[in-house]
Parts: C-alpha cells; sequence; structure tokens
C-alpha cells in the first residue's frame, strides 16, 4: 500500500522536459554557431568582392595600350592639365570637343587605341590632349564602378617607400561631393597628403603581396597594387562600410535561431503525440494486462486483452512474451511459434545492429560543406549484416582533417563490436595527436591489453595539413593507397607497412610525408575490392583497381567510388559477395590563395 500510494512522475512529461531542454540547448548553440560562421564569411565575402572590384578598375585602366605612358604623363603634369571631372556625356561636353579636336589633328589614330610609341611621336600639345580626354573617360568610368558597388571611397595614388606620402592620381566621386584638395573633398589630380602609420603598414603589405584587407572599425581599408611606373608604386584603394552586411547577417542569425526553435518545438509536440500512440499507450495496456493476470490468472482474458497491441517494435514483442508466460499448456504448434517468433525477433535485432552500424559510419556528404579546400566521399558495402570495416574523417583543428579505412579481422556481430571499439579509440586518439603513427601505436597498446579473442585490424590513416597540402600517414598492414596528382594519373604507393594493431605489444609504426596539390587525390580501399572474385575464382586485384580509377582520373570523387562498384559488380556478377567492400577517395582542391 506505501509503494501504491506514491506519486510518480509520468514519462511523458520527463520527455517533455528533456525536449524542452534540448530545445534551448539547440537554440542557444544554434545562435552562436550561426554567428560564428558568418563572422568567419564576413571577410571571405569582403576579401572576394574587393578582389573583383580592383580587377574592374585595374581593367578599365589597363584597357588604354598606353596606360603606363598615360599614368607617368599625368603625375608629371598635374599641375598643367586642364581636367573635367564627373562629364555627364548625355550633353556636349568639353571632353567630346576635345576628342573631336584630337581626331581633327590625328585622323590616323583611334583614341582608344593610341600606343606609347604613337603618343611620343605627337607634338606636346597633342600629348595634353590626349591625356586630358582620357582622364575624363577613365573618372567617369571609375564613378559608375564606385556607385554601382557602393563604395564610400575609391582611389588611385602613387607612392614609394616608406609610403609615408601619396599623390593622388585619380578619385571617384558621386556627381554630388565637391571636389578639390581639402580634407573631406574628392580629391583632384595632382592632390598630395601625408599617410598615417597604419596605412604606411596596408600599402606596404599590398605592394609586396598585391593586395590587402584591413579592419577599421566599421569600414574596410583594401589597397590592391595596379602597377609599378619608373619605380612608384600605383595602388589602388577602396573603403566601405560592413554597418549594412553586419545588420543583415544579425537580422539573419537572429531568424535562423527563432525558426530552429519554433521548428524543434512542433517537432517536439509531434514526437510526443507519436510516443503516446506508438509506445506509451500499447505499453500501458501491457501493464494493465500483467496487473489482471496477477489478479485473475486468466490468459484467455490478457490474450483477448493484448490482441490489438500490434506495435511493430520491442512493444510488440514484449506483448507476445506476456501472453506466452500466461498460457499453462504449450502444444507443439505454439513451440513452432515461439521459434518463429524468436527468430523474428533476432533478425530484427540483426537489422537494428545493421542500422546502428551504419550510422556509427559518417554518411552526409560532403560532411564539411564549409570548407572548400577538400572533400571526401566513402562507402562501406558489408558482407553479412553487420561488418568489420570501417572508415572515418574529421577535423581535428582549423587546419588539420584527419580520415583513415580500416579492416577487423572476421566478419559479423564479432567483427562489428571490435570495429566499434576500434572506431572509438582511433577517432579520441587523433584529436590528442597530429601524428598518425602515434595514433596507431596507442590505440594498439590499448586493444592488445584487452584482447582475449585475439582480433585485431589493418588501418591505414591520415593526416592533412590543410594549409600547405602536407598529408602524413601511417599504415598498420593495410592494402596501399592509390594517389593521383594533378593532371596525373593513379599510381599505386607502396608504403611502409606496419604490424596490425592488436597483433602484438609495443609496435612502432613510422609516419611518412606526401606533398599534396591542388587536384590531388588518394583512394584507399580494404581487401574486400582486390580480394572479390569471380564464378572462375579469379582475384579482381589491384591491377584492375588501377586501370578503373585511371579510365576516369578526374572524375568526381563519388563517380570514382561509383565506377568502382559498377566494375566490381560487372567482375564477379552473380557470385556472393564474401567479405566487406569498403572504399574512401579524398580530393585536396588547395587553399584560395
Amino acid at each position: 500500500m506505501a509503494e501504491s500510494s506514491k506519486k510518480h512522475i509520468g514519462i511523458i512529461p520527463q520527455i517533455a522536459i528533456l525536449f524542452l531542454v534540448g530545445t534551448l540547448l539547440i537554440g542557444v548553440l544554434t545562435y552562436f554557431s550561426q554567428r560564428a560562421f558568418s563572422d568567419a564569411n564576413i571577410r571571405m565575402q569582403t576579401e572576394t568582392r574587393t578582389g573583383e572590384i580592383v580587377e574592374e578598375i585595374s581593367s578599365a585602366v589597363k584597357e588604354y595600350p598606353s596606360y603606363r605612358w598615360l599614368l607617368r604623363y599625368w603625375y608629371e603634369h598635374a599641375d598643367k592639365l586642364d581636367i573635367e571631372y564627373d562629364v555627364d556625356f548625355s550633353s556636349g561636353t568639353k571632353t567630346e570637343a576635345k576628342s573631336r579636336e584630337f581626331e581633327k589633328r590625328n585622323p590616323d589614330l583611334q583614341i582608344r587605341y593610341v600606343t606609347a610609341e604613337e603618343l611620343m611621336a605627337l607634338p606636346e600639345e597633342d600629348q595634353k590632349l590626349y591625356s586630358e580626354i582620357v582622364y575624363s573617360w577613365l573618372i567617369t568610368r571609375i564613378n559608375q564602378i564606385k556607385k554601382a558597388y557602393n563604395i564610400d571611397y575609391l582611389f588611385c595614388v602613387l607612392t614609394n617607400p616608406p609610403y609615408d606620402h601619396q599623390f593622388f592620381l585619380f578619385s571617384a566621386g558621386d556627381g554630388k561631393s565637391k571636389r578639390g584638395k581639402n580634407y573631406e573633398e574628392v580629391y583632384v589630380l595632382g592632390t598630395e597628403s601625408d599617410v598615417n602609420a597604419s596605412q604606411q603598414a596596408a600599402m606596404e603589405d599590398a605592394v609586396k603581396q598585391s593586395m590587402h584587407l584591413a579592419d577599421a572599425g566599421g569600414y574596410v581599408d583594401y589597397y590592391g597594387l595596379l602597377d609599378e611606373v619608373d619605380g612608384h608604386q600605383i595602388l589602388i584603394g577602396l573603403t566601405y562600410s560592413l554597418s549594412v552586411l553586419t545588420n543583415d547577417i544579425d537580422m539573419y542569425t537572429n531568424r535562423q535561431t527563432l525558426f530552429t526553435v519554433f521548428y524543434l518545438i512542433a517537432l517536439a509536440g509531434i514526437l510526443l503525440g507519436m510516443i503516446w500512440q506508438m509506445v506509451l499507450r500499447p505499453l500501458k495496456k501491457v501493464q494493465e494486462s500483467i496487473r489482471n493476470y496477477k489478479r485473475t490468472k486468466n490468459s484467455a482474458l490478457v490474450k483477448e486483452n493484448l490482441a490489438d497491441v500490434r506495435a511493430g517494435n520491442e512493444i510488440g514483442i514484449l506483448a507476445k512474451d506476456v501472453v506466452s508466460m500466461t498460457k499453462e499448456m504449450d502444444d507443439y504448434l505454439h513451440e513452432i511459434e515461439t521459434i518463429t517468433s524468436e527468430k523474428e525477433r533476432i533478425s530484427t535485432e540483426m537489422s537494428l545492429a545493421a542500422r546502428i552500424q551504419s550510422h556509427t559510419l559518417p554518411s552526409q556528404f560532403p560532411p564539411f560543406p564549409e570548407r572548400k579546400e577538400f572533400d571526401i566521399y566513402a562507402s562501406m558495402d558489408p558482407a553479412k549484416e553487420v561488418g568489420g570495416d570501417f572508415y572515418d574523417f574529421y577535423l581535428i583543428d582549423d587546419d588539420h582533417v584527419g580520415f583513415l579505412i580500416a579492416d577487423v579481422s572476421g566478419k559479423g556481430v564479432p567483427a562489428a563490436l571490435f570495429m566499434m571499439i576500434s572506431m572509438l579509440l582511433i577517432h579520441t586518439g587523433a584529436t590528442n595527436s597530429l601524428s598518425p603513427a602515434e595514433v596507431l601505436a596507442n590505440v594498439n597498446e590499448k586493444i592488445c591489453d584487452h584482447n582475449p579473442e585475439e582480433m585485431f585490424v589493418t588501418v591505414w590513416m591520415g593526416i592533412l595539413e590543410i594549409s600547405t597540402g602536407k598529408l602524413t600517414a601511417a599504415n598498420a598492414g593495410h592494402e596501399y593507397p592509390f594517389i593521383k596528382h594533378a593532371n596525373g594519373q593513379y599510381e599505386m604507393l607502396k608504403d611502409k607497412h606496419g604490424f596490425v594493431i592488436g597483433g602484438m605489444e609495443g609496435v612502432k609504426y613510422h609516419d611518412y610525408e606526401i606533398q599534396l596539390e591542388a587536384g590531388s587525390k588518394i583512394f584507399v580501399y580494404t581487401d574486400g575490392l582486390p580480394e572479390a572474385t569471380n564464378s572462375e575464382s579469379q582475384l579482381f586485384g589491384t591491377d584492375r583497381i588501377c586501370e578503373v580509377l585511371n579510365k576516369e582520373p578526374d572524375a568526381s570523387i563519388k563517380k570514382t567510388l561509383d565506377n568502382m562498384n559498377e566494375a566490381v559488380d560487372e567482375f564477379v556478377k552473380e557470385e556472393e559477395q564474401f567479405d566487406d567492400l569498403t572504399m574512401l577517395c579524398f580530393i585536396y582542391h588547395g587553399t584560395e590563395e
């Protein structure tokens, strides 16, 4: 009586609390992760955008064959030129009159295609006229670029080390701002100004690296190297505000977080209803039938009460077991039904084990969509419902990605259990070391300490330094990898093998390095691939692997694995698969720089 009088909290309220806590945690994580991702994208988007703008400005200048002569002439004769700024060419202008005058004097020359040699052969008066015409055309184009990209300041300066002084060749205007040589005016040709320390450093970096991007509070300053004329560096400068972009990112982050929380709450409600209907309701009926049987000892009534409990999961099996336990007499038919039910249960559990194993392996591709420097694709086809092969990959830190493939001795459930232990140990070890050999050695010691069945696993493991393309790898008795460098063919890399993991204590493994370049690929696999056998007892072999890879060496990594699967199916035809078949292909795209 004392036990029955105790108050119990129902499962639904408990699950609801868990859903609520989980929703709040996911909402917080979503906000901060989305915010961090958005902030990281600001610089990348800004670099891409500013680089494209500088390229467009550079093209506008360099479309004139004599642009170096013009830059030099503008610099040397800035105070003598009659420049028409911010021209509206929809009506008659002084520049158009100058163009007609120049063409009249030099009918054999086309203004846009005059070379420096042709200009130097002209009288000084015509040279001056030409430089004024092109300057007005160019400043009009630069003004259009400024307006199109909503840039706060756009200018071109001439400078020299130590970059403490700059000479303005041109500045873009919007037609409203006043032009002149005073601060906050749109500078005219020949304006000179001193440069502060931060701008000096930015200019120096732009000269060394062809470009420089620097944050300046709510603005971004960008310098790009246009050219070098007579020892002078010509730099293009951009300055524009990030406030609009930042506000958009804040709004997007908040909206995504709210949507995520709303969807999770809605999903929680649906799942709670499904849990009640599919799990708790039939489970409650089973509980009531057990209590009735304890009171009445009427197995027929128990069977009748549980007849409509048809949940296709463990609850349905539980209901059947309850009915079976209440029967006082079992005949031969009942034994057959019990055996059949047991086989179905084992099959269900094996299917569940297979699903658990498949979900253990990474299955979302591309796995790191935000990382453009590399990509990975892998597949695992077990010979039985569960297998011993596995692959894995993970970002160790922002500049290192690890990936591996492994093959456990044996098949079936023991191999699957050993596989999950090995996979967990390697994954854990990889987070503490950038040396594959060290990881494999530590895992070997741990497995050897607790390995009464004397099982072992072969492993090939690589860790890539993303920024340099340097791949450090180690091999513990696994198949040789295939490597393809950019614009080349796949070749088998006969690397140095260490002993299998779990075979002997105290084994030392050795790292080796491969320098990858943009376009390099690594193809690794388990022995189920070369040992696939056809009806004539022939092995697929490594020569066929190389041949299939090199039929389409530049295929995508997914297509590479699809091609290999098709080739194996064509080779073995109707023969039964006797070993797990696992493959992984990795491609290095290189960094943006």
